[in-house]
């Protein structure tokens, strides 16, 4: 009988989906699949337009308990809330209420799929938004007003705090922190006494405007940084390798 991999699987939406993506000469799902190469596969489910009632909906099919056949699931990272924090406008219909995204949440990371595998599990949280940039693309889209605000998707990104805080085992990769302290870090004439970066009442767009393409999706370079947080998660023992090495296999 053959041996599966046990996995690494990345569930969420477009963020996620376009992971693997090689963008200024870089792949998340690429760094992360070299990083456990020949001891965990790294499965991508990331599905554009998702919001946590999508997922929740199809997570039964999407996830299936282990089998003597069926791969372990070793770590769990979730990106969702993107598309929940969608304004209430006549021309979206992703948009979740912020009591029922967290409920979703937690029903997603405690599901008995997901319980069946004893992973560990990495919340993660929405990047930030250029406020500026987003309503660009919207506009291109056809929407007549903004999608989303940059304020309203801080809120949904503390509210994956508040669940990685309160589910047992669960563990928090605050993106959002991450990605506006390198924004930040970039951007030599910001005033921190102002808006934050992204914010159109008032704000600047800084380093965001490299980091976040369209104003919502990730650059290689947001995609680097998600990795360094997500790579101080990941263990691997030294005996890691599914298959031996050929030194030992001769």
């Amino acid at each position: 009988m053959a041996k599966p991999y046990n996995q690494i699987v990345l569930f969420g939406d477009s963020l996620f989906q376009l992971c693997g993506e090689v963008q200024d000469g870089y792949s998340f799902q690429g760094a992360l699949q070299h990083l456990c190469v020949r001891g965990l596969d790294v499965v991508n489910r990331g599905f554009s337009g998702y919001n946590t009632k999508n997922a929740l909906e199809l997570l039964p099919q999407i996830f299936l308990p282990p089998s003597p056949t069926n791969p372990r699931i070793e770590y769990l990272l979730v990106l969702l809330g993107a598309n929940d924090a969608c304004l209430p406008t006549p021309t979206t219909t992703q948009g979740v209420p912020i009591d029922q995204y967290k409920e979703n949440l937690i029903k997603i990371v405690t599901h008995e799929h997901i319980k069946a595998h004893n992973p560990k599990i990495l919340l993660v949280t929405p990047p930030p938004l250029d406020e500026t940039q987003s309503f660009v693309t919207d506009i291109q889209k056809g929407h007549k007003e903004p999608t989303r605000k940059a304020a309203v998707s801080a809120q949904y990104s503390e509210i994956v705090r508040q669940v990685a805080a309160e589910v047992p085992g669960a563990v928090l990769v605050d993106l959002q922190k991450a990605l506006m302290e390198k924004a930040i870090s970039m951007t030599p004439d910001y005033d921190p006494s102002g808006p934050p970066l992204g914010y159109s009442d008032g704000g600047q767009r800084g380093a965001l405007e490299q980091l976040l393409t369209d104003g919502l999706h990730m650059s290689g370079n947001a995609y680097r940084v998600l990795f360094d947080i997500v790579k101080p998660h990941i263990s691997l023992p030294e005996d890691y390798y599914v298959y031996p090495d050929w030194r030992i296999s001769e």
